[in-house]
């Protein structure tokens, strides 16, 4: 079992091309025992996003801070604190901040191996 304030985990630069003001934090991942999901906390600073992608893969995100948009089917939706989202696999989307606070949400992945 891991128990740690999320605020102890490393906190990472996000170095992807098409990302600006982005950290993240692998608060659970397969170095923790977590055979099948991991979680990371993304920190995004005020006007900074993330790349715009898609990949095979889901995710459920829940944004803990701030207020933000996701890039969904070439629309901007709002995603103020409190919302949960789920992104199916092969769905382009992305984050940005559009506030003057950081941005923070949890967002988990599924391990494909």
């Amino acid at each position: 079992m891991k128990v740690v304030d999320y605020r102890d985990v490393p906190l990472e630069p996000v170095s992807e091309e098409g990302a600006r003001g982005v950290k993240v934090r692998w608060a659970i991942k397969k170095d923790d025992g977590a055979k099948r999901f991991a979680m990371r906390i993304f920190h995004v600073e005020p006007e900074g996003y993330t790349p715009c992608h898609s990949h095979p893969w889901e995710h459920e995100v829940y944004v803990l801070r701030g207020k933000g948009e996701v890039l969904k089917e070439g629309k901007w939706i709002p995603v103020p604190e409190g919302t949960v989202l789920f992104i199916p696999p092969g769905e382009e989307h992305q984050f940005r901040n559009t506030s003057q606070e950081e941005l923070v949400f949890i967002c988990l992945i599924p391990y494909l191996d």
